[in-house]
């Protein structure tokens, strides 16, 4: 199909940023269509705002059959992201996965279904960083991912400060289609198994489509990984991450710290710890099973009403991994004199101790999630509008069992009184003492949302001979969230788990409007604005301004401005006592009595905050796009976003400067000082989360598209997406080109089509950036003062072809990671990258090959 040479078709071929130069038909009959970024329906895709669209075809070539691995794969995606890969039985939200535009946080990145906001996981990363899990979005059921990235408060309201992430499902479907596929990482035991099932009609009376979907990977677990499977990178350059909190552990002798005699030489330190490699244990992508469904139908009652219903639900499982329980001085075990293995026959306290004969921490974990929306919609009068209701829910809940290994700690001091369990030399517990010091675990989650919208879009006025036309809407939410720990945590029971406890809900209620003005033949200007109201902590506008301008057949010019906010999250407000643990060097400790004077894990309990604010923003984008045919585009963007009073937890370094030195200071909690010592060890640093931070980021987006017909020989397409990080401040700290973020991602794709055959080669490219943001790991971040290494760029080959043997059948090979790179070394920030790579950033896995089969009736 053939675009019209005219300057708005220019406009959207980079404004549709895609990975493959998409058509569209010249049709005067054209319907109008919402466009991401906009509530005014229009005839055309054209609009002032940036975005990225990636068609099911663009996805299809990509290889990826979960929506975490594809959009990883996106240069606008950066630092704050986070997947499975990594989810220990430490993590908050095991099992999930999310998308952080511009490296600003999910939080930040408002993600919508067919351009309606969804439930938000049950379960906060990082203790109360609320997302949505695009793990509950099946790629089968994807038309196309529009990546607005540009800030859209005055259109989407709260979240939408880097940009939005729209994921529109497949409609108006003919026939069957059934897709199968299996993959495979070479070198480990991982793979992947994938199916699903379209079905759809259409009549003059409406439409139905339903999509099964089923995807289940085994786990690939951090011992099959070599060097990046251990905490202990010190042979390799890096740092020695093990525990204190080890097998065999230390004890107190009266009231003298003293390590186990029987503690390995190479695991002893000169502060009397005896280490232990937890690095093995974990599950680095752990094993997952996901079953969904989603039906859509369309009633038409006449040319003017149609009934709508969406109706999708989701249900996953998945595990966590981790090693055995770790405890500390706060469990308070003790083992008498009598016990009959004890080497000094008095009473003695444990210090740091690891149940590794009870066996590794895995939970097992169960999230469903269901959406449901129904509406009508129709035209009066040349006005489009709708109403319609939507209630969703997210559920997770984990469990553990008395095989997984969970310690309660008053059965382990009572099997201990008792003379039958031994904590020393290392000492392998029989099974019928362990089954009596273990116990079984369940944590539940549930957030709801219930929804209510009207809207209405179509010509408002004429303006000098021409259409100007409006959006307008009221809308009305109401959310909760509760995550509910097992009664052993909160009782004090279970050591060694980040425990979180969160309830609390809100409704909320908006109105907005948006104009779209043709000032001229070839400038448009859009006007927005938003009024939200939120029952906790108030108000807030936000108004939006940009236009497009066709300065010629071939060249356009966009740019926008607008405020954005978001709320604080339910569990930021609502957040009950929750931990989490970091490593770092207690200083005041090491200069006062010389001892712990390694990084050692600590633990942070965190409280929420009732009188958070909302965040603020600002956002800027100027952009001009040269099309000088239909084969060959080119356009870049730059940027900026300022975010203002941003919540986020209290500094660790400023609160350990500010408390630590004080043996008796409340926020930093130290146990009693041994004989002779001024300090005892830290027991707890407590925390909260404020409106303390600031973040700014600019920079540039380069897309470009060439399409070339190869005579006899098919046809080549090439799409380019880079992205330039120019600046990044966090709290007057400039992140650029600092650790996860690197100044230069870029993802270069091609597609050759000839008769019946398609092949596809893809790179994509990560820059290097800093390691090791606090190089003396005393818990300040010193990146600024400090120069470390860089940790290498990586550059990825992924390829496939495909052959489609007639109208039905089609199969496809592929092979993403081509050369098997692994992952540049880096240090690590000793909180959660510890086994040289930074997991957030780089993908450990390896080589991939993977098969799939489509046919089609």
């Amino acid at each position: 199909m053939k675009r019209p040479q005219t300057w708005p078709s220019a406009c959207a071929i980079a404004i549709t940023i895609a990975l493959t130069p998409h058509a569209y038909a010249a049709d005067d009959t054209v319907e109008r269509i919402e466009v991401t970024g906009s509530r005014i329906k229009r005839t055309d895709i054209e609009g002032p705002s940036p975005i990225q669209s990636i068609n099911k075809d663009d996805i299809a070539n990509m290889g990826f059959d979960n929506l975490q691995q594809l959009l990883e794969r996106m240069p606008a995606n950066g630092a704050g992201a986070f997947s499975t890969r990594g989810n220990s039985q430490d993590s908050t939200a095991n099992g999930a996965a999310s998308i952080s535009l511009r490296g600003l946080g999910p939080d930040a990145t408002l993600v919508l279904i067919n351009g309606r906001r969804v439930s938000v996981s049950s379960f906060a990363e990082g203790i109360t960083n609320s997302f949505v899990d695009i793990n509950n979005i099946p790629v089968s059921s994807i038309e196309r991912i529009d990546i607005l990235k540009d800030g859209a408060s005055a259109i989407y309201g709260s979240d939408a400060i880097a940009g939005v992430v729209n994921i529109v499902l497949k409609k108006d479907i003919e026939g069957i289609e059934l897709n199968l596929g299996y993959g495979d990482a070479s070198d480990t035991g991982y793979n992947e198994q994938t199916a699903s099932l379209v079905w759809g009609t259409k009549s003059d009376q409406g439409s139905a489509s339903i999509i099964l979907d089923y995807f289940k990977n085994d786990t690939l677990a951090a011992d099959e990984l070599g060097r990046l499977g251990t905490a202990d990178q010190s042979p390799y350059g890096g740092e020695d991450f093990r525990s204190s909190r080890g097998f065999p552990g230390y004890f107190y002798v009266d009231g003298v710290k003293t390590i186990d005699p029987d503690c390995p030489a190479d695991s002893a330190t000169a502060g009397g710890s005896c280490l232990f490699d937890y690095g093995p244990y974990n599950l680095t992508i752990p094993a997952a099973e996901r079953v969904g469904a989603i039906a859509q139908f369309d009633y038409h009652f006449n040319d003017e009403l149609t009934a709508f219903l969406e109706i999708a639900a989701q249900h996953n499982t998945s595990e966590a991994g981790g090693a055995p329980t770790p405890l500390d001085e706060d469990a308070g075990l003790t083992v008498p004199g009598s016990h009959p293995d004890n080497p000094w026959g008095k009473d003695i306290q444990i210090g740091r101790f690891r149940t590794v004969d009870a066996g590794a921490r895995s939970w097992d974990i169960e999230s469903d999630s269901l959406r449901l929306v129904a509406g009508l919609r129709g035209n009066i009068n040349d006005w489009d509008w709708e109403v319609s209701a939507q209630k969703g829910r997210s559920e997770s809940t984990q469990k553990g069992d008395r095989s997984q290994g969970w310690v309660r700690t008053d059965f382990l001091q009572a099997e201990i009184d008792a003379g039958n369990y031994n904590p020393f030399g290392g000492t392998i517990n029989s099974q019928e003492v362990i089954d009596r010091i273990t116990t079984s675990l369940v944590r539940q989650g549930v957030s709801h949302l219930t929804a209510y919208d009207a809207s209405i879009t179509g010509h408002a006025f004429t303006l000098a001979e021409r259409d100007v036309m409006m959006a307008a809407g009221v809308e009305y939410r109401e959310e909760d969230v509760s995550d509910i720990p097992d009664d052993q945590f909160q009782r004090g029971l279970i050591f060694g788990t980040e425990a979180v406890s969160a309830q609390a809900d809100r409704d909320q209620y908006a109105a907005y409007v948006e104009f779209s003005i043709p000032l001229t033949d070839n400038f448009e200007l859009q006007l927005a604005g938003r009024y939200d109201h939120y029952s906790d902590f108030g108000s807030t506008t936000n108004p939006k301004v940009a236009f497009q301008w066709g300065i010629s057949d071939e060249v356009t010019a966009r740019a926008s401005w607008s405020t954005g906010f978001r709320a604080p999250s339910l569990a930021q407000i609502g957040l009950g006592p929750s931990q989490e643990s970091s490593f770092f060097i207690d200083t005041y400790r090491c200069a006062a009595d010389n001892v712990d004077c390694t990084a050692l894990d600590y633990n942070t309990e965190f409280s929420g905050n009732a009188n958070l604010e909302a965040e603020e923003s600002e956002t800027w984008n100027a952009g001009l796009i040269w099309a000088p045919s239909q084969q060959f585009d080119i356009g870049f963007d730059v940027y900026s976003i300022t975010q203002d009073n941003k919540i986020d937890k209290q500094p660790l370094g400023d609160l350990y400067t500010a408390n630590c030195n004080d043996q008796n200071s409340t926020i930093c909690e130290r146990l009693a000082p041994q004989a002779g010592q001024s300090l005892g060890p830290i027991s707890v640093i407590n925390s909260s989360f404020i409106n303390l931070s600031s973040q700014e980021v600019q920079g540039m987006d380069l897309s470009a598209h060439y399409g070339l017909e190869l005579d006899g020989y098919g046809d080549i397409k090439f799409g380019l997406e880079y992205s330039y990080l120019h600046n990044f401040e966090k709290d007057n700290l400039d992140y650029t080109g600092e650790y996860k973020f690197p100044k230069n991602r870029w993802l270069l794709t091609s597609h050759w089509a000839m008769d019946d055959f398609a092949a596809n080669v893809n790179f994509s490219y990560i820059g290097e950036f800093e390691d090791t943001p606090d190089i003396d790991f005393d818990g300040v971040l010193d990146f600024e003062t400090n120069q470390s290494r860089m940790v290498e760029s990586q550059l990825l080959v992924d390829m496939s072809g495909s052959y489609r043997f007639n109208d039905t059948v089609k199969l496809t090979f592929g092979v993403n990671n081509v050369f098997d790179e692994e992952p540049p070394f880096a240090i690590g920030d000793g909180d959660t990258d510890l086994y040289g790579y930074v997991i957030s950033v780089h993908n450990p896995m390896g080589r991939y090959l993977y098969t799939k089969l489509s046919m089609k009736f």
